[in-house]
Protein backbone atom coordinates (compact mmCIF):
# COMPACT_ATOMS: atom_id res chain seq x y z
CA UNK A 1 0.00 0.00 0.00
CA UNK A 2 1.16 3.36 -1.02
CA UNK A 3 2.53 5.68 2.19
CA UNK A 4 0.65 8.69 2.99
CA UNK A 5 2.98 11.77 2.65
CA UNK A 6 4.17 13.98 5.60
CA UNK A 7 2.03 16.53 4.66
CA UNK A 8 -1.37 14.43 4.42
CA UNK A 9 -0.60 12.80 7.56
CA UNK A 10 0.42 16.34 9.33
CA UNK A 11 -3.11 17.03 7.99
CA UNK A 12 -4.97 14.26 9.80
CA UNK A 13 -3.19 15.01 13.51
CA UNK A 14 -3.78 18.90 13.02
CA UNK A 15 -7.42 18.26 12.43
CA UNK A 16 -7.65 15.47 15.07
CA UNK A 17 -6.06 17.99 17.43
CA UNK A 18 -8.53 21.15 16.45
CA UNK A 19 -11.51 19.47 15.79
CA UNK A 20 -11.75 22.06 12.88
CA UNK A 21 -10.58 21.90 9.23
CA UNK A 22 -10.11 25.62 9.20
CA UNK A 23 -8.48 26.17 12.68
CA UNK A 24 -5.85 23.41 11.00
CA UNK A 25 -5.48 24.75 7.89
CA UNK A 26 -4.47 27.49 9.66
CA UNK A 27 -1.76 26.73 11.24
CA UNK A 28 -0.49 24.65 9.14
CA UNK A 29 -0.55 27.19 6.85
CA UNK A 30 -2.67 25.48 3.97
CA UNK A 31 -5.75 26.87 2.74
CA UNK A 32 -9.24 24.96 3.76
CA UNK A 33 -9.58 23.24 0.41
CA UNK A 34 -5.60 22.08 0.27
CA UNK A 35 -6.31 20.89 3.86
CA UNK A 36 -9.53 18.55 3.05
CA UNK A 37 -8.00 17.12 0.10
CA UNK A 38 -5.08 16.06 1.91
CA UNK A 39 -7.10 14.41 4.02
CA UNK A 40 -9.65 13.22 1.57
CA UNK A 41 -6.00 11.64 -0.21
CA UNK A 42 -5.12 9.48 2.63
CA UNK A 43 -8.36 8.20 3.46
CA UNK A 44 -9.04 6.83 -0.39
CA UNK A 45 -5.38 5.46 0.12
CA UNK A 46 -6.07 3.91 3.50
CA UNK A 47 -9.97 3.04 2.37
CA UNK A 48 -11.45 4.06 5.16
CA UNK A 49 -12.83 7.20 6.31
CA UNK A 50 -11.05 8.96 9.42
CA UNK A 51 -13.21 11.32 10.07
CA UNK A 52 -17.22 11.94 10.81
CA UNK A 53 -18.00 14.85 8.91
CA UNK A 54 -21.27 17.49 9.36
CA UNK A 55 -21.73 20.79 8.94
CA UNK A 56 -20.93 21.81 12.44
CA UNK A 57 -18.24 19.47 13.94
CA UNK A 58 -15.35 16.95 12.64
CA UNK A 59 -14.96 13.93 15.03
CA UNK A 60 -12.67 11.09 14.28
CA UNK A 61 -13.88 7.41 13.16
CA UNK A 62 -12.95 4.91 15.51
CA UNK A 63 -10.70 3.97 12.88
CA UNK A 64 -9.23 7.62 12.79
CA UNK A 65 -8.54 7.24 16.62
CA UNK A 66 -6.74 4.20 15.79
CA UNK A 67 -4.83 5.41 13.12
CA UNK A 68 -3.52 8.71 15.02
CA UNK A 69 -3.31 6.98 18.54
CA UNK A 70 -0.81 4.76 16.46
CA UNK A 71 0.63 7.11 13.97
CA UNK A 72 1.46 10.61 16.33
CA UNK A 73 4.00 9.07 18.11
CA UNK A 74 5.87 7.94 14.95
CA UNK A 75 5.55 11.32 13.03
CA UNK A 76 6.71 13.39 16.07
CA UNK A 77 10.34 11.28 16.03
CA UNK A 78 9.72 12.18 11.88
CA UNK A 79 10.14 15.63 12.44
CA UNK A 80 12.64 15.68 15.53
CA UNK A 81 14.86 13.79 12.92
CA UNK A 82 14.40 15.96 10.36
CA UNK A 83 14.87 19.01 13.08
CA UNK A 84 17.98 17.67 14.23
CA UNK A 85 19.26 17.27 10.82
CA UNK A 86 18.41 21.16 10.46
CA UNK A 87 20.43 21.65 13.83
CA UNK A 88 23.45 21.14 11.93
CA UNK A 89 23.24 24.32 10.21
CA UNK A 90 25.18 26.77 11.85
CA UNK A 91 22.11 29.54 11.69
CA UNK A 92 19.57 28.79 13.52
CA UNK A 93 16.50 28.45 11.81
CA UNK A 94 12.59 26.82 11.15
CA UNK A 95 10.00 27.03 13.34
CA UNK A 96 9.55 27.71 17.32
CA UNK A 97 5.80 27.18 18.93
CA UNK A 98 5.37 28.76 22.32
CA UNK A 99 2.47 28.62 23.85
CA UNK A 100 1.90 31.11 27.06
CA UNK A 101 -1.05 33.20 28.38
CA UNK A 102 -1.82 36.04 26.73
CA UNK A 103 -0.71 38.23 29.48
CA UNK A 104 2.75 36.62 29.30
CA UNK A 105 2.87 37.12 25.99
CA UNK A 106 2.84 40.86 26.21
CA UNK A 107 5.15 40.95 28.59
CA UNK A 108 7.97 39.47 26.92
CA UNK A 109 6.61 40.12 23.34
CA UNK A 110 8.90 43.48 22.72
CA UNK A 111 12.13 42.72 25.01
CA UNK A 112 12.61 38.88 24.50
CA UNK A 113 10.59 37.93 21.09
CA UNK A 114 11.21 40.64 18.86
CA UNK A 115 14.87 41.05 19.83
CA UNK A 116 15.38 37.69 19.32
CA UNK A 117 14.49 37.56 15.55
CA UNK A 118 15.99 40.66 14.87
CA UNK A 119 19.13 38.69 15.80
CA UNK A 120 18.21 35.36 14.07
CA UNK A 121 16.12 36.22 11.05
CA UNK A 122 15.55 32.53 9.48
CA UNK A 123 13.78 31.55 12.58
CA UNK A 124 9.83 31.77 12.60
CA UNK A 125 7.98 32.16 15.89
CA UNK A 126 4.46 30.90 16.46
CA UNK A 127 2.95 32.23 19.48
CA UNK A 128 -0.59 30.88 20.28
CA UNK A 129 -1.95 32.02 23.86
CA UNK A 130 -4.79 30.74 25.78
CA UNK A 131 -5.96 31.00 28.94
CA UNK A 132 -6.39 27.74 30.29
CA UNK A 133 -3.61 25.55 30.95
CA UNK A 134 -1.97 23.66 28.04
CA UNK A 135 0.29 20.46 28.23
CA UNK A 136 2.31 21.86 25.69
CA UNK A 137 4.28 18.48 24.89
CA UNK A 138 0.79 17.09 23.80
CA UNK A 139 -0.07 20.22 22.15
CA UNK A 140 3.15 20.12 20.13
CA UNK A 141 4.77 22.98 21.38
CA UNK A 142 8.21 23.77 21.81
CA UNK A 143 8.24 25.99 24.57
CA UNK A 144 5.54 27.72 27.05
CA UNK A 145 5.58 30.75 29.35
CA UNK A 146 3.43 31.13 32.34
CA UNK A 147 3.90 32.12 35.98
CA UNK A 148 6.76 29.94 37.71
CA UNK A 149 4.25 28.79 40.29
CA UNK A 150 1.30 27.27 37.35
CA UNK A 151 4.72 25.35 35.57
CA UNK A 152 4.24 21.70 35.76
CA UNK A 153 7.20 19.92 38.38
CA UNK A 154 8.26 17.77 35.48
CA UNK A 155 9.31 20.74 33.05
CA UNK A 156 12.84 22.44 33.31
CA UNK A 157 11.86 26.29 33.89
CA UNK A 158 13.91 29.78 33.38
CA UNK A 159 12.49 32.76 35.38
CA UNK A 160 11.75 35.27 33.48
CA UNK A 161 12.02 39.14 33.98
CA UNK A 162 11.64 40.90 37.63
CA UNK A 163 8.26 41.07 39.44
CA UNK A 164 4.99 41.25 38.53
CA UNK A 165 1.57 42.76 39.63
CA UNK A 166 -2.00 43.51 39.21
CA UNK A 167 -3.04 47.05 39.40
CA UNK A 168 -6.18 48.29 40.06
CA UNK A 169 -6.74 51.65 37.63
CA UNK A 170 -9.09 54.21 36.42
CA UNK A 171 -9.17 57.68 34.77
CA UNK A 172 -8.38 61.14 36.99
CA UNK A 173 -12.19 62.06 35.74
CA UNK A 174 -13.84 58.93 36.57
CA UNK A 175 -12.52 59.28 40.58
CA UNK A 176 -13.34 62.94 40.97
CA UNK A 177 -16.95 61.96 39.72
CA UNK A 178 -17.07 58.85 42.09
CA UNK A 179 -14.39 59.03 44.54
CA UNK A 180 -11.14 57.13 45.62
CA UNK A 181 -12.11 53.01 46.93
CA UNK A 182 -9.51 53.17 50.07
CA UNK A 183 -10.39 49.16 50.55
CA UNK A 184 -11.27 46.31 48.10
CA UNK A 185 -15.23 46.71 50.02
CA UNK A 186 -15.23 49.89 48.13
CA UNK A 187 -15.89 48.09 45.10
CA UNK A 188 -19.17 47.52 46.07
CA UNK A 189 -19.70 51.19 45.24
CA UNK A 190 -18.15 51.54 42.05
CA UNK A 191 -18.55 50.52 38.04
CA UNK A 192 -15.94 48.25 37.63
CA UNK A 193 -15.10 46.18 34.42
CA UNK A 194 -15.52 42.44 34.70
CA UNK A 195 -13.61 39.63 32.87
CA UNK A 196 -14.71 36.51 31.73
CA UNK A 197 -12.28 33.63 32.12
CA UNK A 198 -11.81 30.65 29.78
CA UNK A 199 -14.24 28.63 31.46
CA UNK A 200 -17.12 31.21 31.12
CA UNK A 201 -16.46 32.01 35.01
CA UNK A 202 -16.82 35.65 36.23
CA UNK A 203 -13.28 36.91 37.79
CA UNK A 204 -13.27 37.81 41.00
CA UNK A 205 -10.81 40.89 41.91
CA UNK A 206 -7.62 39.51 44.62
CA UNK A 207 -6.52 41.52 47.60
CA UNK A 208 -4.11 41.48 50.21
CA UNK A 209 -2.42 42.95 53.10
CA UNK A 210 -1.01 42.09 56.22
CA UNK A 211 -2.17 38.59 55.52
CA UNK A 212 -5.61 39.15 54.75
CA UNK A 213 -6.87 38.35 51.66
CA UNK A 214 -10.12 39.15 49.87
CA UNK A 215 -11.54 38.03 46.55
CA UNK A 216 -14.39 40.75 45.33
CA UNK A 217 -16.84 39.78 43.16
CA UNK A 218 -17.23 43.31 41.34
CA UNK A 219 -20.28 44.59 39.60
CA UNK A 220 -20.26 46.90 36.38
CA UNK A 221 -21.87 47.71 32.78
CA UNK A 222 -19.52 45.96 30.93
CA UNK A 223 -17.97 42.00 31.23
CA UNK A 224 -14.97 41.59 28.62
CA UNK A 225 -12.46 38.63 28.30
CA UNK A 226 -10.10 40.90 26.39
CA UNK A 227 -7.18 43.19 28.01
CA UNK A 228 -6.75 45.43 25.45
CA UNK A 229 -10.61 46.35 25.37
CA UNK A 230 -10.52 46.67 29.12
CA UNK A 231 -7.77 49.04 29.20
CA UNK A 232 -9.77 51.20 26.11
CA UNK A 233 -12.93 51.23 28.18
CA UNK A 234 -10.85 52.11 31.87
CA UNK A 235 -9.38 55.29 29.48
CA UNK A 236 -12.94 56.17 28.66
CA UNK A 237 -13.97 56.60 32.23
CA UNK A 238 -16.39 53.89 31.86
CA UNK A 239 -15.00 52.52 35.35
CA UNK A 240 -12.26 50.54 37.77
CA UNK A 241 -10.35 47.86 35.83
CA UNK A 242 -7.90 45.44 37.19
CA UNK A 243 -5.14 45.13 34.92
CA UNK A 244 -1.41 43.98 34.74
CA UNK A 245 0.76 46.58 35.59
CA UNK A 246 2.86 46.08 32.55
CA UNK A 247 -0.51 46.57 30.49
CA UNK A 248 -0.73 50.26 31.64
CA UNK A 249 2.55 51.26 32.84
CA UNK A 250 2.63 53.68 30.28
CA UNK A 251 -1.33 55.18 30.81
CA UNK A 252 -0.13 55.29 34.37
CA UNK A 253 3.33 57.43 33.41
CA UNK A 254 1.22 59.42 31.38
CA UNK A 255 -1.49 60.61 33.99
CA UNK A 256 -4.08 59.17 31.68
CA UNK A 257 -4.95 56.19 34.37
CA UNK A 258 -4.04 56.17 38.48
CA UNK A 259 -3.78 53.47 40.37
CA UNK A 260 -5.67 52.92 43.72
CA UNK A 261 -5.64 50.19 46.40
CA UNK A 262 -2.17 49.90 45.91
CA UNK A 263 -1.20 48.97 49.30
CA UNK A 264 -3.81 45.97 48.51
CA UNK A 265 -2.05 44.32 44.91
CA UNK A 266 1.09 42.50 46.23
CA UNK A 267 3.45 41.15 44.11
CA UNK A 268 2.83 38.24 41.73
CA UNK A 269 4.95 35.13 41.03
CA UNK A 270 7.24 35.63 38.38
CA UNK A 271 7.10 34.21 34.76
CA UNK A 272 9.08 31.26 33.66
CA UNK A 273 10.12 29.87 30.50
CA UNK A 274 9.39 26.27 30.64
CA UNK A 275 9.76 23.00 28.44
CA UNK A 276 10.53 19.46 28.27
CA UNK A 277 14.13 17.62 28.43
CA UNK A 278 14.97 17.13 25.23
CA UNK A 279 17.90 14.80 24.03
CA UNK A 280 18.83 16.61 20.21
CA UNK A 281 17.47 20.30 20.69
CA UNK A 282 17.12 22.42 17.42
CA UNK A 283 19.68 24.74 16.75
CA UNK A 284 17.12 27.48 17.05
CA UNK A 285 15.46 26.25 20.13
CA UNK A 286 18.87 26.49 21.93
CA UNK A 287 19.47 29.88 20.67
CA UNK A 288 15.89 31.14 22.23
CA UNK A 289 16.87 29.42 25.68
CA UNK A 290 20.16 31.13 25.56
CA UNK A 291 19.05 34.19 24.40
CA UNK A 292 16.57 34.30 27.03
CA UNK A 293 18.62 32.90 30.14
CA UNK A 294 21.02 36.14 29.12
CA UNK A 295 18.40 38.83 29.11
CA UNK A 296 16.60 37.26 32.27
Amino acid sequence: MMQGSLTELDAVLMVARHGKFRTAALELGLSTTALSNAVGKLERTLGVRLFNRTTRSVSLTEAGQQFVAQVAPALRDIHDAMEIVRSQKATPSGTLRINAFPTAAREIFSWLVLPFLRMYPEVHIDIVTEGRLVDIVAGGFDLGVRSADLVPVDMIALPLGGGRRNVVVATPSYLKAHGIPVIPQDLAGHSCLRVRLPNGAIYRWPFEKDGQSVHMAVEGPITLDEASLARAAALASIGLTLAMESDVRDDIEAGRLVRVLEDWTPALPPLSLYYPSRRNPTAAFKAFVDFARRLA
